[in-house]
């Protein structure tokens, strides 16, 4: 898009004061899709890198825009340009290095172009137009590399000692290095402090110290090796003695009485060992008789299921009621088998002991003839138990062939009979059923016309709202009231990005003296639909303009 000039000569040296290359005179377009009116592109929003609250974001298409400050301007390069090259981040740095800089700059206009970047700690001047700026947090330094290829002017003059362009980089400081190296230290510690208190909270507790062999402590443990209650701890300080060689000629006797009561702890145990055994022998009788019990009622539930099986009460119950009690009695004689199995692996293992007791008592002759005897009558036992098992079954069975023989001819006519009636209660069903989706796929369609219908009468209802607004409004101004604000209206329209009221009551007052800023202020604040205020600017030089955005609610309509 080329640009409109009267006078392309007086932009050339404009330019080349600023010491940029005049580009896009006549013919040659500097940047597609470039506004010259406004300086921004059209596709994105201006944004300032030094508003507070922003944040840099990779991989997002930022415009730079001019920064003003008090003494100087700030200019942004060209869009189209490669971004400037950077060396190698060091670790922690915090200084940067900035080239560039006007000859006539002072460490006061570098502090307000660099200052809202972070806190500065030191600026470090030098005389050949650069210089080192420390910040006091990292991250401020990637909000100071974004100002790098931004063109500086000192005020409005044109002179090239007054401008430059900005250079910035990061700076291998040994301040920052330092920092960082103390910081990497200081994380170790905590590093290597965390893990020592996990290790130890960890780590088993150490048993407690022994003492060292003294006639005191050789009298202490004496009395303690007789008392049932510390014997364990006295015992384990009596042997590390022993190993240690405390035993001589002099305390010779004293180890032998501390080792003579020890023994007279024997007796204690082994009647403590009976008593415990006496115990589990008990326990065991008790588990028994218990388990007994158990399988008695077993055995009597099983004999329920039987009576319930015989022909008198089975023809009374359902087939689902038949089919649960099968099941139920297959579940039962499942869980009684296993117990009598357990029972009977007591039993062979009380033999056993028996067995080997009577073997380490009798001769071997006649132990092996009660081992023979005593697995005859476990054989005998489980052939018994087979056996009823065996006899119980054929009885079932037979049972079951009877009742199925007599009850075949009954059955086929009752089964013929719900056959048919299950194929009709089949067909009338899926007849239910196809209706039933029928009257949902109906029943969503009339929701959908519902919801669209709602939507429609509240769009309607909002545009009408709107249009009896506007109308009201329209009434509500006179006739010198309509002129004035259609003449603001097409003046805003010429000014896309608003003018100030200032301005806006000196083109009316061409038209007529008598219009003050207050009427002006007063019509345009009455139609808030038509006319928008906007603060623009930046710090000191915030301004308020009023636009014209009569034709917004038009497109959202």
């Amino acid at each position: 898009m080329a640009m409109p000039m009267s006078d392309p000569s007086a932009w050339a040296t404009a330019m080349n004061n600023l010491g940029m290359s005049p580009l896009g005179l006549s013919t040659q377009t500097l940047v597609p899709d470039y506004e010259p009116n406004v300086g921004l592109m059209p596709d994105f929003s201006p944004m300032n890198p030094l508003m507070p609250g922003l944040g840099l974001v990779p991989d997002v298409p930022v415009v730079k825009e001019i920064i003003h400050c008090k003494s100087c301007t700030l200019f942004p390069p060209n869009p189209n340009l490669p971004p400037p090259a950077t060396r190698e981040r060091p670790p922690g740095c915090k200084t940067v290095f900035v080239g560039g800089l006007p000859e006539n700059s002072t460490e006061q206009t570098i502090e307000e172009v660099f200052g809202p970047c972070g806190e500065i700690i030191a600026i470090r001047k030098s005389k050949k137009n650069f210089c080192h700026i420390r910040f006091a947090e990292e991250f401020t330094v990637d909000k100071a590399l974004f100002l790098s290829g931004y063109r500086i002017r000192m005020g409005s003059s044109t002179d090239k000692k007054d401008s430059g362009r900005l250079h910035v980089d990061f700076a291998q400081a040994r301040d920052d290095l330092y920092e960082w190296e103390c910081h990497q230290r200081m994380l170790a510690r905590e590093e290597r402090h965390r893990r020592k208190m996990e290790e130890d909270r960890l780590r088993p507790p150490s048993p407690p110290p022994i003492v060292h062999y003294s006639d005191h402590e050789c009298s202490l443990l004496g009395d303690k090796i007789k008392d049932d209650v510390k014997f364990a701890e006295a015992v384990r300080v009596l042997l590390t003695w022993l190993e240690r060689g405390e035993v001589n000629r002099r305390n010779a006797n004293n180890f032998y009485s501390m080792i003579q009561s020890s023994n007279s702890h024997i007796r204690r145990l082994m009647s403590e060992k009976a008593q415990h055994e006496k115990e589990m022998e008990e326990a065991k009788e008790k588990f028994k008789s218990a388990l007994a019990g158990i399988l008695g009622q077993f055995e009597q539930i099983v004999s329920v299921f039987q009576a319930a099986s015989k022909q008198k009460a089975w023809d009374h119950f359902t087939k689902a009621q038949r089919k649960n009690l099968d099941v139920w009695r297959k579940q039962v004689q499942e869980i009684r088998n296993m117990h009598n199995e357990q029972l009977m692996g007591i039993r062979r293992e009380e033999e056993m002991e028996m067995s080997d007791d009577d073997m380490e008592n009798a001769p071997s002759s006649f132990i092996t003839c009660i081992c023979l005897v005593s697995q005859a009558e476990a054989l005998k036992e489980e052939n018994d138990s087979l056996r009823c098992q065996l006899d119980a079954y054929r009885n079932e069975v037979e049972l079951l062939k009877q009742e199925q023989n007599k009850n075949q001819p009954q059955r086929s006519e009752e089964e013929n009979t719900h056959s048919q009636q299950l194929s009709f209660l089949q067909q009338a069903l899926q007849g239910m059923q196809t209706q039933l989706l029928k009257m949902r796929e109906d029943l969503k369609q009339r929701e959908s016309d519902l919801e669209k219908s709602l939507d429609d009468k509240q769009q309607l209802k909002k545009e009408v709202q709107t249009l009896k607004e506007g109308l009201q409004n329209l009434q509500s101004l006179k006739n010198t009231d309509e002129m004035q604000v259609g003449i603001i209206c097409t003046f805003l329209h010429v000014h896309p990005f608003g003018a100030s009221l200032e301005y806006i009551c000196s083109y009316l007052q061409r038209l007529d003296s008598k219009i003050t800023t207050g009427e002006v202020e007063a019509i345009l604040s009455r139609l808030p639909c038509t006319f928008r205020q906007e603060l623009t600017g930046v710090g000191a030089s915030l301004e308020k303009r009023w636009n014209f955005c009569g034709f917004q609610g038009i497109k959202s309509i």
